[in-house]
């Protein structure tokens, strides 16, 4: 069944890449650029790339702050990538004057600087997921390798929500999963076959 999936359009992200993959599978992919666009979609994609200060602020200026989080709140399907997972906390160290969407506490930290660490952490690597058979994973390699470019992440306050872990120096949240809601550092529309396989399930469910 085709569904109508809308993408957020903060001004940034890999927009045209994800449309492209929503296209691939089969499914019909059109921007959510401020409030209105929200009638008619069944599912949420929140692409991300770029700053969180400039991310929060794009959606406050949009109009796009209130309707995510009610969408995700009414246990819509939402799969957020990258800074679309990151927003989803309280605060970033990267802008801690700016406040997150908020919908899980929580925030976003940087990698160390000081323990020999290539910061950002750019490049494949292995995913582990907390429960093998939660839907998202299905079919999914085993091993799990997904690809990831963040110098910042995620640190859930309640680890019931953390959906993967992924090492890198220590071993880091890098999805969670609530409900209908899904999120994860890495970025399934570089991922190949591996990233396809999330998203189809995700479309599916």
């Amino acid at each position: 069944m085709t569904t109508r999936v809308g993408v957020i359009d903060y001004g940034g992200g890999n927009l045209r890449n994800v449309l492209n993959v929503l296209k691939y599978l089969g499914h019909e992919g059109s921007l959510v650029s401020g409030p209105d666009d929200f009638a008619g979609i069944d599912r949420l994609v929140f692409p991300g790339v770029g700053a969180f200060g400039d991310c929060a602020g794009e959606l406050d200026r949009r109009g796009l702050r209130e309707p995510i989080v009610e969408w995700i709140r009414a246990d819509r399907p939402y799969f957020g990538i990258c800074l679309g997972y990151q927003v989803l906390f309280e605060r970033s160290s990267e802008c801690p004057e700016v406040k997150g969407l908020g919908v899980f506490e929580g925030e976003v930290v940087q990698f160390p600087l000081d323990r020999g660490l290539k910061v950002p952490h750019m490049g494949w690597n292995r995913v582990e997921p907390v429960d093998p058979d939660f839907p998202i994973w299905e079919g999914a390699p085993d091993p799990l390798y997904l690809y990831f470019v963040h110098s910042f992440y995620p640190r859930p306050s309640d680890d019931r929500i953390i959906a993967s872990t992924t090492e890198y120096g220590d071993a880091f949240a890098s999805s969670i999963a609530s409900g209908n809601t899904f999120a994860g550092q890495f970025h399934p529309e570089r991922s190949q076959e591996a990233g396809l396989r999330l998203m189809g399930n995700f479309l599916s469910r």
